[in-house]
């Protein structure tokens, strides 16, 4: 009988537990997660970051789906490291556990950016519940904050602190704000709204150290100007969880390099999710994960899946405007582009070769579940001359489709 072992208790392990169990309900599976807690999904911990949020308000599954569908739970469990000659995982309490397959879903950390004083006290990023309430504590005492990275959660966490009364910055070292998915007219809306909620942003700007005795009291950037605050929270990449990899030949570069089955140099041990790299690239989104869990288990499984690459989709709702962007946004590998801008609402879409590669639409949020739809399918829109088609006609053809 097999013996499925899953390293980690994110979203990744258990998209992949739902694919083995469509088609094996019989073989043994151990799920290892390093917290205490059951799965929680982590991507509500930015939202709720000032509330009392307890985990089993926010689980992947309820408790007892685990036991329906034969999965043993080792919460509080730390894997430290992995034998693969032996088809052993070792245990922080030296313990050996045999499996004939192995998943790595133990996910990434937040990458702490290189900066002198990081380590100082009233310093923190944003990962798991814990780091949830420890910045919801220290919150209450603080009252000048400086967020470090202007990227998705960046900004949601910004917007709830300013939500609370807080006088919040925040600092990106690109010229402007979510530099990997807005262009500039995008980028421009937004940094409206966003000072609009009373929040400074310090666009191009590096932070050279963080200042303060006990604590931190201020930071100076890299230009030299020193700014008080008495509190900072990071969001600046991550580094996928590799330690565990040490002394072994399992094949890795920035994540645990994967083939399209999920499967690393060693066939019978799968990496999924964050601390996964295919073709050269690490991903860190919630729906890539699910899908990525998905073929690991349908591999386990028996069944022949590989996995297609998602185009990558954020989404942001805060500061009263909704935003939504997809695919590639660099106008320089698009034919075509076509824009509709109306006060605060605007929309942008990028097309290569008659296919839809990209789009950014704010404000009106029931164009991107059409443009999502045309992006995945890779809609061929041979038939259209684009120099005389707008939006609206283009996403009533889609519709259509």
């Amino acid at each position: 009988m097999k013996e499925v072992a899953i390293v980690g208790s994110g979203i990744a392990a258990i998209s992949a537990i739902k694919a083995i169990r469509e088609y094996d309900k019989d073989c043994k599976i151990k799920l290892f997660g390093e917290e205490e807690t059951y799965p929680y999904n982590r991507i509500k911990l930015s939202k709720g970051l000032l509330n009392e949020i307890k985990a089993d308000q926010i689980l992947l599954e309820k408790k007892e789906w685990y036991d329906e569908n034969n999965v043993e739970l080792n919460l509080g469990t730390k894997v430290v490291s992995i034998s693969p000659k032996e088809k052993e995982i070792i245990l922080d309490n030296s313990t050996r556990v045999s499996y004939s397959e192995l998943v790595l879903a133990n996910g990434a950390r937040n990458a702490a950016p290189p900066i002198e004083g990081i380590d100082k006290k009233g310093v923190f990023t944003l990962r798991n519940l814990e780091d949830s309430r420890k910045i919801k504590n220290y919150t209450e005492k603080s009252n000048k904050i400086l967020i470090i990275g202007g990227g998705v959660l960046g900004l949601e966490m910004a917007w709830v602190l300013s939500q609370a009364g807080k006088d919040v910055m925040i600092a990106e070292i690109c010229p402007y704000l979510m530099p990997q998915q807005l262009d500039e007219k995008s980028c421009d809306i937004l940094e409206k709204k966003v000072s609009e909620h009373n929040i400074q942003i310090l666009a191009a700007t590096s932070i050279k150290e963080i200042v303060g005795q006990a604590k931190v009291e201020g930071f100076i950037t890299g230009e030299e100007k020193e700014v008080e605050c008495d509190m900072i929270i990071y969001s600046t990449g991550i580094r996928p969880n590799l330690d565990l990899l040490e002394g072994t030949n399992i094949k890795t570069d920035f994540g645990v390099v994967v083939n399209n089955r999920m499967q690393s140099n060693y066939s019978n041990i799968y990496a999924v999710g964050d601390v996964s790299e295919l073709d050269n690239q690490g991903f860190g989104l919630w729906p890539i994960a699910i899908e990525q869990g998905k073929i690991a288990g349908y591999n386990i499984a028996g069944q022949d899946a590989t996995y297609e690459h998602l185009t990558p989709t954020v989404m942001l709702r805060a500061f009263g405007i909704s935003l939504f962007s997809m695919g590639d946004n660099n106008n320089q590998k698009a034919t075509d582009v076509i824009y509709e801008e109306k006060e605060d609402k605007y929309i942008k879409i990028l097309i290569k070769d008659k296919v839809i590669i990209g789009a950014i639409v704010i404000g009106d949020m029931s164009k991107s579940a059409i443009l999502r739809k045309a992006i995945n399918q890779s809609l061929d829109l041979d038939e259209l001359n684009f120099d005389n088609v707008s939006v609206e006609e283009l996403i009533e053809i889609i519709k259509n489709r």
